[in-house]
């Protein structure tokens, strides 16, 4: 599927942003009283922010591949 340098470039905002909210639920989580509570959320979360990591660093790879 080809996509435009717009919507790589869309895509990356939107998954920047999903990833700045998921880094800052994870903070929250880790602050609480019992951390160990919150287990599951917290596996959770950080598998989406790695798979996230993945997706941004694909679409920059496809965006730097691309002629001017």
């Amino acid at each position: 599927m080809e996509y435009t340098k717009e919507e790589l470039q869309e895509a990356r905002r939107q998954i920047d942003s999903t990833l700045h909210k998921l880094r800052q639920t994870v903070k929250t989580l880790e602050g609480k009283e019992n951390p160990a509570r919150y287990k599951s959320q917290l596996t959770l979360a950080n598998r989406r922010i790695q798979a996230f990591e993945l997706a941004v660093g694909l679409i920059q790879k496809e965006l730097e591949s691309r002629p001017e």
